[in-house]
């Protein structure tokens, strides 16, 4: 068995697509485009490669790209009064806090203080205890896209077992939350669990997000399974994945890093962005995204 290799890059590009034109039936309607707000504090190279990708995708996107860049010894209470006049903005929607932030300023006081409607990457404890309850909320991009990838791929995850590897609150715990969602049967494997192999062979979908180098043996994984594999992991022979690339050869699909679910997570992104416009506007939420 040859797995299908899930095209993430393919998908992405369609919801892309289709997140334009709603944004322009959103503009048509309410007088005005979504607006995104993404805020970096510092230098770091990598933060800044990817704020120009969110700013580039939103304005393909048909929407206000508002970018704040703030010199690394911005202070945490400015930092915070700048969030404050984003959540009393209203030409703003969603606003993203770009991480990792300078070692001085509390992340998680920053985080917290963003409106949770306006919260588009979905890490405010408000969005995360809806997600839990199954309210209306917004989710984080990454395992939002991987429930988009995996709902591609079958017409129903219901009764599907799962493991989800790794517990982060950026991946893990909403990707367990979505999998539940789905009437998946969850199990959330982690540094401390006991024979980790044993739950992995049992699943019809595997998540992988725990960022260590082809962690997942092909050997661990249930022949025609679906694996989909979160890690960006960068080594000495380029990009690799959490899983070790064998695993195609006993999968039934499986995402490629990169291409699989990397280009996701900025077009759930825009999707946030435009659903939060949305509910602020206090219109339905844009169908097919």
């Amino acid at each position: 068995m040859t797995a299908t290799m899930i095209d993430g890059k393919a998908f992405a590009a369609g919801l892309r697509e289709r997140v334009g034109a709603a944004a322009a039936t959103f503009t048509a309607r309410a007088g005005r485009r979504p607006g995104l707000a993404v805020v970096l504090v510092g230098e770091d190279a990598a933060s800044a490669v990817y704020v120009r990708s969110k700013g580039k995708a939103t304005v393909a996107a048909g929407m206000e790209s508002i970018e704040h860049r703030l010199p690394a010894d911005t202070t945490q209470d400015a930092l915070i009064a700048l969030v404050d006049a984003l959540n009393a903005d209203d030409a703003v929607d969603g606003i993203l806090v770009q991480l990792p932030l300078p070692r001085h300023i509390d992340e998680q006081a920053v985080l917290i203080r963003i409106d949770p409607d306006k919260d588009v990457d979905g890490f405010h404890p408000v969005n995360a205890g809806r997600l839990a309850t199954g309210m209306d909320g917004l989710v984080p991009c990454t395992p939002l896209g991987c429930i988009l990838l995996l709902k591609d791929r079958h017409a129903s995850l219901s009764g599907m077992e799962a493991v989800v590897i790794g517990r982060s609150n950026i991946v893990g715990k909403p990707m367990a939350q979505l999998l539940l969602k789905e009437s998946c049967t969850v199990t959330t494997v982690h540094s401390r669990t006991r024979d980790v192999a044993g739950h992995v062979r049992r699943a019809d979908i595997v998540v992988a997000a725990v960022g260590i180098p082809a962690f997942v043996r092909a050997d661990w994984v249930k022949p025609g399974a679906t694996v989909i594999d979160v890690g960006i992991n960068r080594t000495d022979a380029g990009l690799v994945g959490d899983v070790d690339p064998a695993a195609a050869e006993v999968a039934g699909a499986m995402t490629p890093v990169p291409g699989g679910v990397g280009p996701m997570t900025i077009a759930v992104l825009m999707r946030n962005t435009l659903v939060a416009a949305h509910r602020r506007a206090g219109l339905p939420a844009p169908e097919g995204l």
